[in-house]
């Protein structure tokens, strides 16, 4: 059976059951909270699990790697209008440990682009019109430093209110374990 049709299957069941009453809640985070974390798979139940973060606590925004690559760009926009639409006062960046984006093989990327059909024309067409794939495809060498460095972007951001507190985590992948990296109560 093909992912969707499975997906839907399931679907029926879970409204016929009415299983959503389970999740009810509002589209403001109850602890007033946003946390900016990786797409990776191991924390996609872990990390609200280890956090302790029940449906409706947080507004949770997930990318590759938990970075905010334009400080005008997607990520930013939701955080801005999540403070300013949803209260949020509080935002946690939350990077992990062996993270793929942590020196991601650039080349590799993209020749399994060419290999799954995307032209080397396509992607020198990019680069000649400005856009720079493999340097737009890069990832970071610490995740540490990627952290911090996204926790200065939205607390220096001149959309992000002074009383806004930023935190930067990093989280185990394997355990859940949470190590502060910026603690955005100490100034």
């Amino acid at each position: 059976m093909r992912k969707l049709d499975q997906i839907l299957e399931f679907n029926k069941g879970f409204v016929d059951n009415k299983k959503y009453v389970d999740y009810a809640t509002s589209k403001n985070p109850n602890k007033k909270l946003l946390v900016l974390s990786c797409m990776d798979t191991r924390l996609t139940s872990l990390l609200p699990e280890a956090m302790n973060l029940k449906n409706g606590d947080a507004k949770i925004i997930k990318n590759a790697g938990a970075t905010i690559t334009h400080p005008f760009g997607s990520m930013t926009r939701s955080i801005v209008v999540a403070i300013s639409e949803f209260g949020v006062d509080e935002i946690m960046v939350v990077g992990h440990h062996s993270c793929g984006m942590c020196r991601v093989d650039v080349d590799s990327v993209v020749d399994n682009l060419i290999e799954k059909g995307i032209s080397q024309d396509v992607i020198d067409t990019l680069y000649n019109s400005g856009i720079n794939v493999r340097k737009w495809l890069h990832g970071f060498d610490s995740a540490e430093e990627s952290v911090n460095d996204c926790v200065n972007l939205i607390k220096n951001h001149p959309l992000v209110p002074k009383n806004v507190v930023v935190h930067g985590l990093l989280m185990s992948p394997e355990t859940g374990k949470i190590d502060v990296i910026v603690n955005g109560y100490e100034k």
